[in-house]
């Protein structure tokens, strides 16, 4: 049950030092109440509270469940307690209990605030006009590369397992730390693989900073075939009974062309500036997995 009940019918006016007269009403008959005015005028003269004056008087009232609601000549400007606050309105007024009234209503209270050279509007400076995001279009943007630091993202080697062989551990896992890497059955490989050729492929680091699969030997799977592949994430390269992964963290596999498409796969593609070559480049084509 409610705790108070307030019955006002109050007519008012206000004379300002110019003699402009300002009407106004105060309507009640239960736990909300509203004050009407024919003129915003006054509130241009340093009458308008600040957002933290404002927040306390607004949860006292909620706690008592009233509800007070400022109306100007264009409909409701502002409602305070208890009210059912939207909650994109929440992230302006940091508050549950402020309500912001109409747009038409908040255009005068907004632009008079401005006009004041000191305090703290009802509403931020300048922010909430328009309450709607704006949708501009043709936005130019620069495109950039996804570069981090040079040999950055822990580019490695996973060896794959299938259902059948694996064994509930870890899989091995090899980390490309050098500018060559290379893979055979000859024991000066860095990973040495039993059934492979001497020397049956290599990785290499290149100029790019990039990680590209030389084969010497048959090499299948997801790369290139029969010549060099630059590796990307996921893929596969199988040789005789070994299937290894390539993996390299997302921030620093550069992707196509060296930064990534604008409008996704099979979009127009602008040709961009690589800064590490120096040219202008729409696509890779050094081999893409």
């Amino acid at each position: 049950m409610a705790e108070y009940r307030l019955d006002v019918d109050l007519d008012f006016s206000y004379t300002d030092g110019a003699g402009s007269v300002t009407r106004g009403s105060a309507r009640s008959s239960g736990m909300d109440v509203t004050v009407s005015m024919d003129s915003l005028a006054p509130l241009g003269g340093g009458g308008i509270p600040s957002l933290e004056e404002i927040r306390p008087l607004a949860e006292m009232l909620a706690g008592k469940g009233l509800s007070v609601t400022l109306s100007g000549p264009d409909g409701s400007i502002v409602s305070l307690g208890a009210v059912n606050s939207p909650a994109s309105q929440r992230l302006v007024t940091r508050s549950p209990h402020i309500k912001l009234g109409k747009l038409g209503a908040l255009v005068p209270v907004v632009r008079q605030g401005r006009r004041k050279s000191a305090g703290l509007p009802l509403l931020p400076p300048s922010t909430p006009l328009p309450l709607l995001p704006t949708v501009r279009r043709k936005i130019s943007r620069r495109i950039t590369t996804t570069h981090y630091t040079r040999g950055s993202g822990r580019p490695r080697l996973i060896f794959v397992q299938d259902a059948d062989t694996w064994t509930g551990q870890i899989p091995r896992e090899v980390t490309l730390a050098g500018e060559k890497t290379t893979i055979g059955s000859d024991p000066g490989s860095d990973i040495v693989l039993d059934g492979l050729e001497g020397l049956h492929a290599e990785i290499r680091h290149d100029e790019l900073d990039e990680y590209v699969l030389v084969p010497h030997g048959s090499v299948s799977g997801s790369v290139a075939q029969g010549g060099p592949s630059v590796l990307r994430t996921g893929a596969r390269i199988q040789m005789g009974q070994w299937c290894l992964a390539f993996f390299r963290e997302e921030f620093a596999d550069h992707g196509r062309p060296y930064g990534g498409r604008s409008g996704g796969e099979l979009a127009y593609e602008r040709p961009q500036f690589d800064p590490r070559t120096g040219t202008m480049e729409r696509d890779s084509s050094r081999g893409v997995s």
